[in-house]
């Protein structure tokens, strides 16, 4: 067994090359071998968003606090809120982040697959996002 302490491991941002405006990372866990599991709070300032992505195993989000969006390729924008829980499987292009007026944070829990849990792709354009108010790049 293994406790982690509240805030004994570091935030950090996003990157700007996998991420369009103000994003934050607080890294939860990354479960010891043979587990694959890791989880991190991620918090997108309104306007902010993730480029389009993958998952080998696919991801949960479950929202904890404000209004975001969610899109996978395709499809239409679909708007989430706290409780709200999106499970995207495996392979399937989407992104997800903030309204554009309301910042949110999600919990996001992934597994990975030898030694990879997201592929990165192309940002996320402001026509895509949709959004009057869309983050700077």
């Amino acid at each position: 067994m293994r406790v982690t302490r509240a805030g004994s491991q570091a935030s950090r941002r996003g990157p700007a090359e996998s991420f369009t405006g103000s994003v934050r990372v607080d890294p939860l866990f990354q479960a010891p071998q043979p587990a694959r599991t890791s989880g991190a709070y991620v918090t997108f300032e309104p306007g902010a968003r993730t480029a389009w992505h993958t998952h080998p195993l696919g991801q949960t989000l479950i929202v904890t606090s404000g209004v975001g969006r969610v899109q996978r390729w395709g499809s239409s924008i679909e708007e989430i809120r706290p409780g709200d829980v999106v499970w995207i499987p495996p392979g399937q292009k989407h992104w997800h982040g903030a309204s554009p007026t309301t910042a949110m944070t999600h919990l996001a829990i992934q597994e990975l697959l030898d030694g990879k849990a997201v592929e990165w792709l192309e940002k996320v354009t402001d026509e895509q996002y949709g959004g009057a108010a869309s983050a700077p790049r």
